[in-house]
């Protein structure tokens, strides 16, 4: 059984700095890059969640789901939008993600034709698979939160207040959260649907 929490206990760190598009005339910290990355998600958090994202503006389809995680790290990264190549201590085989990942945006457009379920399950299920595929070589846990998000904000609902300290070990409902997802991985859904119905 694929495990989405392996290694979400410690959080992913920063050990490889290849590709950072920061000024190199300086040695970053990791807070100083976590610093910079979230004000780049700042700027996606905006224009996808300060109004009602249309169908256009968020497809959920595959080219998308990439194009989301580069605006969401692309002035930082170099890598950003683009596929992982490499093994990661969390997610599927490296040669799976593209499969896996069009799987998810076919999958979603399925769900929402059908109203197989209802939509705080379609995107606690949409959040869970992307955590699962972890397609890119970081970022994956803030983008299938955002992922979460525009899905339930394009449905009407409130996006989820997830603190993006949320797995940090002092924050309170970092056990909640991981909890959830350890059910999920199982098929058990109730906790982390329960998480998308509440707001914090």
């Amino acid at each position: 059984m694929m495990n989405s929490t392996k290694s979400i206990d410690n959080t992913t760190p920063i050990d490889d700095i290849s590709g950072l598009l920061l000024p190199k005339n300086k040695i970053y910290s990791l807070e100083e890059i976590y610093q910079k990355e979230a004000q780049n998600i700042a700027e996606a958090t905006i224009k996808y969640l300060a109004s009602v994202p249309t169908k256009k503006e968020a497809s959920f389809a595959y080219e998308w789901l990439l194009l989301l995680h580069k605006e969401m790290f692309g002035n930082v990264w170099d890598w950003a939008g683009k596929l992982r190549k490499i093994e990661l201590s969390i997610g599927i085989k490296a040669y799976l993600v593209p499969m896996e990942l069009k799987k998810l945006s076919e999958d979603i457009k399925y769900w929402d034709i059908n109203k197989t379920f209802d939509v705080y399950e379609t995107s606690a299920r949409l959040h869970h698979r992307a955590v699962q595929i972890h397609p890119f070589k970081n970022g994956n846990g803030r983008w299938s939160r955002m992922l979460a998000n525009i899905y339930l904000r394009q449905h009407d609902k409130m996006p989820i207040k997830w603190q993006e300290d949320l797995l940090a070990k002092e924050n309170p409902k970092r056990n909640e959260y991981i909890e959830a997802l350890k059910k999920a991985d199982v098929g058990e859904f109730t906790k982390l649907i329960e998480l998308h119905r509440n707001t914090y």
